[in-house]
């Protein structure tokens, strides 16, 4: 992605963002009723986990396991939702617009390089360093959610 920012880049953020959203009520439903075979996981794109709980429901221990995550899964819901949210606004290179319920102990913030630089024109600016809880990109100075294993603007490894 050029460092040209889109046209109406919120419209597109608000439209992605409602395509990779989840539920809390559904995240809560399936825990407490299909928490057994681990759908709850899968549905946060937890799939290593939701295998695991796949191969022991017959145990009995993933339907208790299943029961107690249905009480901790709003966060966790609210929590994949704003690193969704930072990572559609780091690919549209804008930062996450704020007041839509993201808790405050997941840190969103994306730091945006300001307008007309490149990353093709020299090492990054001082106000491009990365924020804390992201990551910039040693290639093309762009900055990247934490925990991120590419670079959402090149594709290099992080």
């Amino acid at each position: 992605m050029s460092g040209i920012p889109y046209p109406n880049t919120q419209a597109i953020f608000y439209e992605q963002y409602e395509a990779a959203r989840r539920d809390e009520v559904v995240g809560i439903l399936l825990a407490l009723f299909l928490g057994t075979f681990g759908v709850h996981h899968f549905y946060l794109r937890r799939t290593g986990l939701g295998i695991l709980y796949c191969c022991f429901f017959w145990t009995g221990i993933t339907t208790v396991l299943g029961f107690i995550e249905c009480f901790f899964m709003p966060g966790r819901v609210r929590e994949f939702n704003a690193i969704q949210a930072a990572g559609i606004a780091a690919a549209l290179g804008m930062p996450v617009p704020q007041g839509w319920g993201y808790p405050g102990n997941v840190n969103v913030n994306v730091n945006v390089p300001p307008a007309g630089t490149s990353p093709a024109t020299g090492p990054a600016p001082a106000s491009t360093l990365p924020l804390p809880g992201t990551l910039a990109c040693a290639r093309c100075h762009q900055t990247n959610v934490a925990g991120s294993r590419f670079c959402s603007a090149c594709g290099a490894t992080l």
